[in-house]
C-alpha cells in the first residue's frame, strides 16, 4: 500500500508542472562569457555579488546568480502587500507600470531586462513589471499608496516609514580627522532580506560597493561607497506625506547619482532633478578625498542642505529643516515617547560625549546602543539606536507592543576604508542579538500571518567586505 501511494505521488509530481523546477535552455556562449566576469559567495549571513560590464550583462549576472533570492524577496513583498491592503499584487504591478512608464533611464532599464533574462536562464520566471514594482516598492507602498488608499481601502494600515539610524562625522569629531560613517537599517522584519553586498563595475561611471536586496538595481537600504571617494547613507524622513506621481522614481535617481556623480554637489543635483517625494530621505554624504560631509534633506517642495569639514550630522527619521518638518511632515519633534525623537536625542548625546574620539570601533558601539532616552535606562526597545520592537512591551504612539520591527544590520566605513573600496558590515541585529522567528511567533500569536515571512537571524560577527573579492 505504501509503495503504491509513493508511486502515485511520484506520478502526480511528474504530471504537475508547478511541482517541478522550471526547465531552462542551455546557456549560450555569450551568456557563459558574461557569467565568467561575475562572482557570488556567502559570508557571515551576507551574499557577496560582483557584477561587471554593460547594463544587460550586469543584469544577467545578477539575475542568474541570485534568481532564487530575488523570487523569495518578491514573494515576501507580494504576501505582505496582499495581506495589508487586501488588494492583489497584480493590481499594484499594473499601477507601478503606469506610474513609472517612461521614467526609467535606458541604462537602468537595460539592467532590469538583464536581470529578467538571467532569472529565466536559471529556470526562474519573473515578469518585468513585477521586478519594476519590487524596485519601486518603498515609494509605491510608503508614499503613492497612502495618497490614494482612502478611496480604495481606507482601513488598510500604512507601511511604516520609520526606518534607519545613521551618523557621519569628520574633522575634530573623529580620532584621525577623517570621515566616519555608521548606519543600521530599520524595517518590519518581514523585509529583512537586504543581505546582499553588491559590487558593481560598470563600463561607464564609477564602481559601487553597496548594500542591497537581491533584484534591486539601487541599494534600497542606501549604504554605499564609490571609487569617486563618495560614501553615503540615509534615514527616512518620518511622517512625510507629499508625493508627485509625475516625478522620476527615487530608485532610478539613486542609482544614477551613485554611479555617475564624482562629487557631493553632483550627487545631490542628480537626486534633486525630477524629485517625486517618494522615499523622502535625509542623505548623509561624505567625500573621502576631502573629508567634507553633507546632509541633504530631500522633501518634495523643500530641500535642506548643510555641509562641513569639521562636525557631524545624524539621522533618526526626524526632519531637521524646519520647512520640511512643519510643511511636509506630521512629526511632533518633542515627543520623546516617539522612537524617532528618542533616537534623535540619543545621537546628540553619543556624538557630543565622544567628540574627538570617534573611530570604527566607537561607530560599531553606537549602532549597538540600547539606551532608551524616554525610560532613561539601558534596555533594548523601539526607541533605541539598535532598535528592538519585538522586545518592547511599552511601545507607544503609532507603534504596537512587541512589533517585529527594528534594526537588522550594521555598517561602518571611514576615509581609509573608503579609499580601499571596503567597509565593515554585520548581518542581524547591530548588537549581535539573535532573532528566533518561530519562538517570536509562538510568544506573539497576533502576528501569526507572518509565518513563513519573518526569518531567523542568528548572531553574526562584524565582517570586512572589499570590491573585487574572490
Amino acid at each position: 500500500m505504501k509503495r503504491r501511494l509513493l508511486l502515485l505521488l511520484l506520478f502526480l509530481a511528474c504530471g504537475l508542472p508547478w511541482l517541478r523546477p522550471q526547465s531552462a535552455p542551455p546557456l549560450t556562449d555569450r551568456q557563459r562569457a558574461w557569467l565568467a566576469k561575475a562572482e557570488r559567495h556567502e559570508k557571515n549571513g551576507w551574499i557577496y555579488l560582483h557584477i561587471a560590464g554593460g547594463p544587460r550583462e550586469r543584469g544577467f549576472q545578477h539575475g542568474y546568480l541570485l534568481a532564487k533570492d530575488i523570487a523569495e524577496g518578491v514573494r515576501i513583498q507580494r504576501r505582505v502587500w496582499e495581506y495589508q491592503s487586501a488588494m492583489p499584487w497584480s493590481w499594484l504591478v499594473d499601477k507601478a507600470a503606469a506610474l513609472f512608464k517612461g521614467k526609467i533611464d535606458s541604462e537602468n532599464a537595460a539592467e532590469i531586462d538583464g536581470i529578467i533574462e538571467g532569472m529565466a536562464a536559471a529556470g526562474t520566471a519573473m515578469g518585468r513589471d513585477d521586478l519594476i514594482a519590487y524596485n519601486g516598492s518603498s515609494e509605491l507602498v510608503g508614499y503613492w499608496w497612502p495618497s490614494v488608499k482612502d478611496t480604495i481601502a481606507p482601513n488598510a494600515p500604512e507601511r511604516s516609514k520609520q526606518s534607519c539610524s545613521s551618523f557621519i562625522a569628520t574633522g575634530k569629531m573623529t580620532a584621525d580627522g577623517g570621515i566616519v560613517l555608521g548606519h543600521n537599517t530599520w524595517s518590519d522584519y518581514c523585509y529583512a532580506v537586504s543581505n546582499v553586498i553588491l559590487d558593481i563595475l560598470p563600463e561607464h561611471g564609477h564602481r559601487i560597493l553597496m548594500q542591497a536586496s537581491a533584484g534591486l538595481i539601487h541599494s534600497g537600504t542606501d549604504f554605499f561607497i564609490t571609487d569617486a571617494g563618495l560614501v553615503g547613507s540615509e534615514t527616512t524622513i518620518g511622517g512625510f506625506t507629499p508625493f508627485d506621481p509625475k516625478g522620476t522614481p527615487e530608485f532610478t535617481r539613486m542609482r544614477r547619482a551613485t554611479q555617475d556623480a564624482s562629487s557631493i554637489d553632483e550627487w545631490c543635483a542628480i537626486m534633486k532633478k525630477g524629485n517625486n517625494g517618494g522615499y523622502a530621505n535625509a542623505w548623509l554624504i561624505g567625500d573621502a578625498r576631502t573629508n567634507e560631509i553633507a546632509r541633504l534633506e530631500l522633501g518634495l517642495k523643500y530641500v535642506g542642505f548643510e555641509r562641513t569639514k569639521d562636525g557631524w550630522f545624524a539621522g533618526s527619521n526626524v526632519a531637521e529643516d524646519l520647512r520640511i518638518l512643519r510643511f511636509e511632515t506630521k512629526t511632533q519633534e518633542t515627543n520623546i515617547k516617539n522612537a524617532d525623537i528618542a533616537r534623535r536625542v540619543r545621537w546628540k548625546q553619543l556624538l557630543k560625549e565622544n567628540a574627538g574620539r570617534i573611530d570604527r570601533d566607537r561607530a560599531e558601539a553606537f549602532l549597538a546602543d540600547h539606551f532608551d532616552t524616554y525610560l532613561n535606562r539601558d534596555v533594548p526597545s523601539i526607541r533605541t539606536i539598535c532598535g528592538h520592537g519585538e522586545l518592547d512591551a511599552q511601545a507607544s504612539g503609532v507603534d504596537e507592543p512587541f512589533l517585529p520591527l527594528g534594526a537588522f544590520d550594521g555598517k561602518v566605513v571611514d576615509s581609509a576604508l573608503a579609499k580601499d573600496m571596503s567597509f565593515l558590515a554585520r548581518w542581524g541585529s547591530s548588537c549581535g542579538r539573535p532573532f528566533d522567528a518561530a519562538g517570536f511567533l509562538s510568544a506573539h500569536p497576533q502576528y501569526e500571518w507572518m509565518t513563513g515571512l519573518i526569518k531567523d537571524r542568528p548572531s553574526q560577527p562584524w565582517t570586512a567586505f572589499k570590491a573585487g573579492e574572490r
